[in-house]
């Protein structure tokens, strides 16, 4: 039966080109998503018993906070007191200068307690993990390089044990070399340190450190927080609170666990965009099937004569049936397994366009599993597109295709039912995606319309630059060296202004803090509500593109004297005072004690507008701005900003030859400081709509594709439409039909068509894009305008697809006609 299949579709070129393409496709595209599905959603973790890895939150409805780091008092409770986890740690992300081999170079480091990476479970492959006594303030100093940092600063020498590196100025000795194939979570650090607690300092608070664990052997996810909520209750009587905050403060926050799966916690949101994404290119998939199940009708009915005949002649119809479903299912395989050619190449794509926040893109590959799954959707494809030639062909009418191929009968209104209902599925479901894609497109636009609070980002030159004390330890000479370095970056040629800030807007860093306000009575106890805290220099605002509603900016002289003044944003001036001129002169503080006493009140001296800080699809947070060096502030006698973003406002940003004129100015005052984190504001500022812009590019991209096999459909049904009609058609003509009544009559087909097409298609998408809510921003999941423009396109596209072979139908000549009968 292969051979006669194979003979069949030789002497079919074009049909079968056609019909192996659609098929590729529509399954590569579908196998490539779902290869992204199993290595990010599906594979467990690269670690032993990942199921057993969870990720330590807490919660404090209290302080209305929903997901809670934890703090050294939490690590050091959990650590004594644990019965549920074998090993539990805690860990940060903080970005080191390695310096003293070639040029000086940042890189992120991991810093982690003894526990973090045993509860991995991961050895090094050269050397050995910390020790807990190099996990001690008093430890020796020492790190394990990643397996990239090792080849490229001692060229992958296994001597490398035991020597030194200079990191952030301070001499550390390499005691490992982690394995080539090592992660951590979703991160990437070059380098990884023992963070040191110092259990003799520490207090309640200060909630910096995301936790890590491995689960016991049976224990389940409830058991965990359990017990961890049994801790937390002995916490508040090891550890004193922090100097300005109050037992009470703690206990009214209500802190409890908020443990999760390790697995759950890498993949976050991504999740939903990806099983959209898949349920969306499966819509394709249904629409190229419904075209290939048209194809092969129009090939079935070329071959009526011939299953009348042979059934006559006593053929089974059920081996005309086996017939017709094993050529169905031969192209859906020879389709699948050219689908996994294009699957590969497809995911070359998505791994290009997907955002750099989707996590474990490593693992995705054309493995075994996607192999399989390919091969499942294409056998179903295939049985799914070869029952329609077998029911309308291999049935008990099957004889009166004898009486069907006489000259008097044209096509029956029956012939062509089953091709006209493929169509209006295909346009329904086609509908379904174009209103998807407008949604999404209005998305972006919405996003893009909002005022982010900062102007023209694409002019704006942003890096990080990192003075640790080992180079400089007085506060005062660390903002004089940033002075120089911004008076050196003013001075290149197109640059307009520069300043400085702990962050900039959506680029994640920076935190939330307390704040009291002078003129608010606090009862004994309350914590007053979290606002967001930056720290800046001089003329931030100016290179940001903010505007300075009122009052004045931050000067170096605040700086320099250490002045007691702050900035808010407007929405704290409106929440706390009514309007933005009345917040200027009013005093905030920090809760944060100093020895003893209160820090001091520092006075309001401007308001700015308000900046989406944390993408323009968050609302715009509550911000306190502060001066980059204060005195008095946390547990800093003197606090200084050393880790600081320079931004740099130039028509030149991005260019090559701007980055080495900044470098050569930076190392102009310390040839010690890398730079780090080089690029523009735009790019900042876009990474923050990955999300949405990866998700409008993929429902863009099926629904262009559900639009062209849609229109394809049509035109290929008002194509054979006509052939049949060929005679009708000339008859017509001959006895005086005007062309344009020929044309219209099968135009009115098409969009009788897509008309229905469309009604399902609308009653559909109303219930399936509510599925899209949270990936939408300001746009109602039943917008009107998208709804009524994307039907209006769809409409105009077909009835611009039957009207080509209408035009056809014009062209028919009657005497021609009369004779091909």
């Amino acid at each position: 039966m292969i051979k006669q299949v194979i003979r069949r579709l030789a002497r079919a070129p074009m049909f079968t080109a056609v019909t192996l393409m659609t098929i590729a496709v529509a399954i590569g595209a579908n196998a490539a998503v779902f290869s992204v599905i199993n290595g990010v959603l599906i594979k467990p973790l690269p670690y032993a018993d990942s199921d057993r890895l969870v990720s330590v939150w807490l919660t404090a409805p209290g302080f209305n906070i929903e997901k809670l780091e934890l703090s050294a008092a939490d690590y050091f409770t959990f650590r004594d007191e644990g019965q549920t986890f074998q090993d539990i740690g805690v860990w940060t992300i903080q970005p080191v200068s390695i310096t003293g081999r070639a040029e000086p170079e940042q890189v992120q480091s991991l810093l982690v307690t003894h526990g973090t990476l045993e509860a991995l479970a991961v050895q090094p492959a050269l050397g050995r993990r910390f020790t807990t006594t190099e996990d001690s303030p008093t430890g020796p100093d020492t790190a394990i390089l990643t397996y990239a940092l090792w080849q490229r600063k001692f060229g992958g020498l296994p001597s490398v044990i035991g020597q030194t590196i200079q990191v952030s100025g301070k001499p550390r000795e390499i005691i490992g070399v982690m394995p080539r194939d090592f992660r951590f979570l979703d991160r990437k650090p070059e380098l990884i340190l023992p963070l040191k607690f110092d259990r003799s300092k520490t207090t309640l608070g200060v909630f910096n450190y995301p936790g890590i664990a491995r689960m016991k052997d049976g224990v389940t996810l409830d058991t965990l927080n359990r017990d961890l909520a049994r801790m937390l209750s002995l916490e508040f009587d090891r550890f004193p609170p922090p100097p300005g905050f109050s037992l009470k403060m703690f206990r009214d926050g209500r802190i409890g666990p908020n443990a999760r799966l390790l697995k759950q916690e890498i993949v976050g949101e991504i999740s939903t965009v990806l099983w959209l994404l898949l349920g969306t290119i499966s819509i394709v998939l249904l629409i190229a099937s419904a075209n290939v199940a048209n194809l092969l009708l129009v090939r079935a009915d070329g071959r009526q004569q011939e299953f009348a005949i042979r059934t006559a002649l006593g053929a089974r119809r059920s081996a005309i049936a086996r017939e017709l479903l094993f050529e169905s299912f031969f192209l859906a395989i020879v389709g699948g397994l050219l689908g996994i050619l294009v699957a590969w190449a497809g995911v070359r794509l998505l791994i290009r366009l997907a955002p750099t926040s989707v996590p474990l893109l490593e693992s995705v590959s054309i493995d075994l599993v996607v192999v399989l799954f390919t091969l499942a959707i294409s056998a179903a494809s295939g049985l799914f597109f070869g029952l329609f030639p077998v029911i309308r062909y291999a049935g008990s009418h099957l004889v009166s295709g004898l009486r069907g191929a006489t000259r008097s009968l044209t096509a029956s209104r029956d012939r062509h039912r089953a091709r006209n209902t493929l169509v209006v599925v295909q346009m329904a479901l086609a509908l379904i995606l174009l209103i998807s894609s407008g949604l999404m497109i209005r998305t972006l636009h919405t996003l893009r319309s909002v005022s982010p609070g900062f102007s023209q980002p694409n002019e704006i030159q942003t890096l990080r630059i990192s003075i640790p004390s080992s180079q400089v330890q007085e506060p005062e000479r660390v903002v004089r060296m940033q002075n120089d370095i911004l008076e050196g970056l003013a001075a290149i040629p197109g640059v307009s202004s520069v300043a400085m800030a702990n962050s900039v807007p959506t680029d994640g860093n920076g935190g939330a803090n307390p704040v009291f306000f002078e003129d608010r009575i606090y009862k004994d106890g309350e914590m007053p509500p979290l606002r967001k805290f930056k720290f800046i220099g001089p003329d931030y605002f100016r290179t940001l593109g903010s505007r300075l509603i009122v009052g004045r900016d931050f000067s170096w002289r605040d700086l320099y004297e250490k002045r007691p003044v702050a900035i808010v944003s407007e929405k704290i001036a409106r929440e706390q005072w009514g309007e933005p001129s009345t917040a200027i002169g009013k005093r905030v503080r920090d809760p944060v004690a100093i020895q003893n006493r209160q820090s001091p009140w520092r006075e309001i001296v401007g308001v700015v507008q308000d900046v989406h800080d944390d993408g323009s699809d968050q609302e715009a947070p509550a911000i306190v701005y502060w001066p980059a060096m204060m005195s008095d502030f946390w547990e800093y006698s003197t606090f200084v900003n050393r880790t600081t973003t320079i931004v740099i406002r130039t028509s030149r940003a991005g260019s090559g030859s701007l980055i080495n004129e900044i470098r050569n100015a930076v190392w102009a005052v310390n040839s010690n400081l890398p730079l780090a984190s080089v690029r523009t504001l735009s790019d900042i500022y876009d990474a923050s709509m990955a999300r949405t812009s990866f998700a409008l590019v993929m429902f863009s991209i099926a629904g262009a594709m559900s639009l062209l096999l849609g229109l394809i459909g049509i035109y290929g049904v008002m194509s054979y439409s006509v052939s049949q009609r060929t005679r009708e058609i000339g008859i017509r003509i001959a006895l005086g039909a005007e062309h344009h009544k020929v044309k219209s009559r099968f135009v009115r087909d098409g969009l009788l068509l897509t008309t229905i097409g469309a009604a399902f298609g609308l009653v559909a998408a109303t219930a399936l894009t509510r599925f899209l809510s949270s990936l939408l921003f300001r746009v109602n999941p039943v917008d009107p305008i998208t709804y009524i423009v994307v039907t209006a396109v769809l409409i105009l596209a077909a009835v611009t697809a039957s009207y080509l072979p209408a035009r056809r139908a014009t062209a028919v000549n009657p005497v021609e006609a009369l004779r091909a009968e």
